[in-house]
This record gives structure tokens, C-alpha cells and sequence, in this order.
């Protein structure tokens, strides 16, 4: 395994039309481009992956040690070379150049560039046009045949030595890899693209899913003697909450939202409280087989509400540090989730800090 796969988030996204880069975008509750590094880990066909980026700084989270993030260019071309500069001194064999705004490919497509590289030395994905195309010329326009009219996508799969070659002596603005081998008329292999593989060029282009609403609740007496757990993260206090798992009402209420909004129940059908083998079980576990159950149906989480309902402790001092928790444990980004404290006026058992409760919203999509 002698492949590297390049991905290019350094443009300006003009036609985006936003004051935040197009690749910096929450997509499916994560930034854009991430999709492409997770994609390329989960292949394992990349010795390194390298992400082009005009602001490294904007790269807060920290990735495997084959994932590499370095500074782009002006142009979609500089970055292109910065990237194959980057791995000429490991003497790849093949790499793949791909736009960090194609975040649908499929693994399966990955495998066929690089099957298909073993007897080609430029492999570009394809698909045909749904359009009717007309193409100018100065004052005259011509129909083009839709059957001989195609899209090209990316990721595009090349021989390193015959891009890099190509690429250092290419000094005009391309709009991909394959210009090059075409304008030197070198053969180009075409495979079957993707349809889902859309390119993300404006902000419509994310904002036709359907979305789905739960709603969760749920309430436990505080004891002495027990260790208090809310979102997943451990709260000094002297009290912590009665039942039959450790009590995290947090994540016991987002487990109940996120079974709402996929219509499949609630949280005491997968986790009976009559069930010795849930005695004291971590709330965290109790999440991680509803996470499953959202992946394996394509589901996404795009927002959570969560109103946290006691007098004590502050919700104010431990909001940061919960949200974090939540945003590892769901695997989404922290911005999508906000943590409020409420009180009740002293009224009650929640008034007389004998019980917490919570309640949340979520968003999802499919």
C-alpha cells in the first residue's frame, strides 16, 4: 500500500456566500471537510492523508498521526502542488487529489480509483449530465449531446511521478487534475462516478434534509454517598442520583430524545430497570448502542436543547466542560449543543435540592 490521499480546503467559497469558509461548514454535525479525512481512514488505503488548508488555525481537533494538515496556496493549483510537494520526499506511487466540498463519496468508489490505477496512470470518477448543455461560442451557441456530455468528479487517482511531472511545469489556472492529462493528450481512464457525490458550491446545496423532533425528560432523587454524573462527566457534590444505573439525567433524557425522533421508544424498552445486568450501569453505555442504532440508519444529530433543572451545583461552572463531554460521547461538534440552568423558585423537591431533573430537544436527519 503505497497510495496517499490529498484533500484541497483552502478556497475562498465566493459563491458560498457566507462570512465563514464553505469548508469550516457544519455538515451532517461535523466541519465539511472532516467528512473526507474519516472517509479515507475508514478505506485504510492511505499511507498519509494530507488536508490543504488556508488557515491552520481553524483546525482545532486533533487527528490520527497519518493525518497531516498543511497550508494551501492562492489557487486550486498551488494547493494541488503544495500537497504533492509535501509527499514527494516519501516516494508515493499513487495519490488521490479530492475537493474537501465532495463530502458523499462512498469507500467503494475509493477502492475502484485505486483498482483501477494498476493498469492506468490517470483514473477520473464520471457521471453524465441530468441537463440539457449549451456551449458558446463568442455570439453563437451549440447544443451538446447530453450522452457524449459528462460531469468529472473527484477524488481523481493518479501516478504520482506522471502528476507531479505534469504539475510543476503547468503554470495556467486548472479546475482539476484531469486538465492536465487532457491538455498534454495522455490517456485518461474513466470510471463510473458517483450521483451522491455532489460538489457543495452553495448554501441550498445542505439545506433540503428532513428533519426529525424528540423529546426527552427525566428526574432522580439525589442520596448521600453516591457520585454525582451529568452529561457523562463526574461533579463534585455531595449527593449524588438514586436508580438503577449511575442516574445521569442528562444523557438519560438525550438517550429518550434521540429514540423519539427515530420513533423507536424509550429508554426503559432497551434498559429495564427489572434487569440485574443494568445494576449501576454508566449512562455513557447506555448511550453508545442508541449511537449505534443512529448510524446504522443513516441518522444524524443536527441540534440538542438541554435544560438542566436544580438548585444546585451551577450550571454555569461545569457548561463547558459538559458540553465537551456530550460532544465527544455523540461524536458531533460542541456547537451544536446548548446547556441551560433552570431553577424552580425553591419549590419542591428539585426547590429543596432533593432532586435534579432535565429535559431536551433534539434534531435529527436521515
Amino acid at each position: 500500500m503505497n497510495n496517499y490521499f490529498i484533500i484541497l480546503a483552502s478556497g475562498q467559497s465566493k459563491r458560498f456566500n457566507s462570512s465563514k469558509p464553505k469548508q469550516y461548514i457544519i455538515y451532517k454535525n461535523k466541519p465539511l471537510f472532516e467528512h473526507s479525512i474519516n472517509k479515507a481512514l475508514a478505506s485504510k488505503l492511505f499511507k498519509k492523508i494530507i488536508l490543504v488548508v488556508n488557515n491552520k488555525k481553524q483546525i482545532n481537533k486533533k487527528y490520527p498521526k497519518n493525518v497531516i494538515i498543511v497550508k494551501g496556496g492562492k489557487e486550486r493549483s498551488d494547493s494541488s502542488l503544495i500537497g504533492l510537494n509535501y509527499i514527494k520526499k516519501l516516494k508515493p506511487l499513487n495519490v488521490l487529489i479530492h475537493d474537501a466540498a465532495r463530502p458523499n463519496f462512498t469507500l467503494k468508489l475509493l477502492k475502484n480509483l485505486i483498482e483501477s490505477l494498476k493498469k492506468n496512470k490517470a483514473v477520473i470518477p464520471t457521471v453524465n449530465t441530468k441537463d440539457s448543455i449549451k456551449y458558446k461560442v463568442k455570439k453563437q451557441l451549440f447544443n451538446l449531446n447530453r450522452d457524449h456530455s459528462f460531469s468529472t468528479q473527484t477524488p481523481q487517482a493518479f501516478r504520482f511521478n506522471d502528476l507531479y511531472n505534469l504539475s510543476i511545469n503547468q503554470n495556467a489556472k486548472i479546475q482539476d487534475e484531469a486538465t492536465l492529462f487532457i491538455e498534454n493528450n495522455l490517456k485518461v481512464k474513466f470510471i463510473k462516478g458517483e450521483n451522491t457525490n455532489n460538489k457543495i458550491t452553495y448554501k441550498e446545496d445542505i439545506n433540503s434534509n428532513k428533519i426529525f423532533i424528540g423529546i426527552g425528560f427525566d428526574i432522580h432523587r439525589l442520596i448521600k454517598g453516591k457520585e454525582l454524573y451529568l452529561g457523562g462527566l463526574k461533579i463534585p457534590f455531595h449527593s449524588g442520583l438514586r436508580g438503577h444505573s449511575d442516574g445521569d439525567v442528562i444523557i438519560h433524557s438525550i438517550i429518550d430524545a434521540l429514540l423519539g425522533a427515530m420513533r423507536k421508544k424509550d429508554i426503559g424498552t432497551l434498559f429495564p430497570d427489572n434487569k440485574k445486568k443494568f445494576k449501576n450501569i454508566r449512562s455513557t453505555k447506555m448511550l453508545k448502542p442508541v449511537i449505534e442504532m443512529m448510524n446504522k440508519n443513516e441518522f444524524y444529530i443536527n441540534n440538542l436543547d438541554i435544560n438542566l433543572i436544580c438548585e444546585q451545583p451551577k450550571v454555569s461552572k461545569y457548561r463547558d466542560k459538559i458540553i465537551k463531554s456530550l460532544s465527544k460521547l455523540l461524536n458531533i461538534d460542541s456547537s451544536l449543543i446548548n446547556l441551560k440552568g433552570k431553577t424552580v423558585e425553591k419549590l419542591g423537591l428539585i426547590g429543596k435540592e432533593k432532586a435534579i431533573a432535565c429535559e431536551v430537544i433534539c434534531s435529527i436527519s436521515q
